[in-house]
């Protein structure tokens, strides 16, 4: 569901709020983050469209050459492409982009080996705050293994969440071998907080 409030859109998913156009700066900066860790950024696949930050700001990377954006919902891909979310057309012209209706999980499953330089996982609220209870999942070692698989050795994975996960963290670093968690300062309305991102590197061999 979209919502506006003046000129801030703000979007829930099952009744949950997901994100909005005021605070963005979490989403900018998983993009950021995620590309000073590669040398290479030709391919990069993006779990979820959101409203479009993170997407438009891995294109702002003069060395992306094709972008993956995987998206479940396809009413929120809709409200991108007609404008209902008025940035949306604009963001989503660029040659190198393909946005995909489809589950992740499936995306990852149907990703030939070593095909990405860098994969960002912005699914849901992280594993402590499920907007879905399915999407537990998308951050345990079974599927985290396969993410690896599709990540060209030097390249990384980061994981966005709205909370601090020792669990996922760990997790991360069985997989991987090591997971650096990096805090990231918000204002929400009036609170202080801090989302997560969560850093891995495939190791060269």
């Amino acid at each position: 569901m979209l919502r506006r409030e003046g000129p801030v859109l703000q979007l829930r998913v099952n009744g949950v709020f997901v994100m909005d156009t005021a605070e963005t700066g979490s989403e900018i900066e998983l993009a950021r983050a995620a590309l000073r860790l590669v040398d290479r950024a030709d391919a990069v696949m993006v779990g979820g469209l959101g409203l479009g930050f993170t997407s438009h700001e891995v294109l702002a990377d003069t060395r992306v050459q094709r972008l993956v954006v995987v998206e479940i919902e396809e009413s929120l891909i809709e409200w991108l492409r007609d404008g209902t979310v008025p940035h949306g057309p604009s963001y989503l012209a660029d040659e190198r982009l393909t946005v995909t209706n489809a589950d992740i999980r499936v995306a990852v499953a149907e990703t030939p080996p070593e095909t990405f330089d860098l994969v960002l996982l912005d699914i849901d609220n992280g594993p402590g705050y499920l907007v879905y209870d399915e999407n537990q999942a998308v951050y345990e070692q079974a599927f985290l293994e396969e993410v690896r698989e599709v990540i060209v050795p030097g390249g990384a994975l980061v994981v966005w969440s709205a909370a601090e996960s020792t669990t996922l963290q760990q997790d991360m670093a069985a997989v991987f071998g090591s997971c650096e968690a990096i805090p990231h300062p918000v204002k929400l309305q009036t609170r202080d907080e801090r989302y997560w991102l969560y850093l891995s590197r495939v190791p060269v061999s």
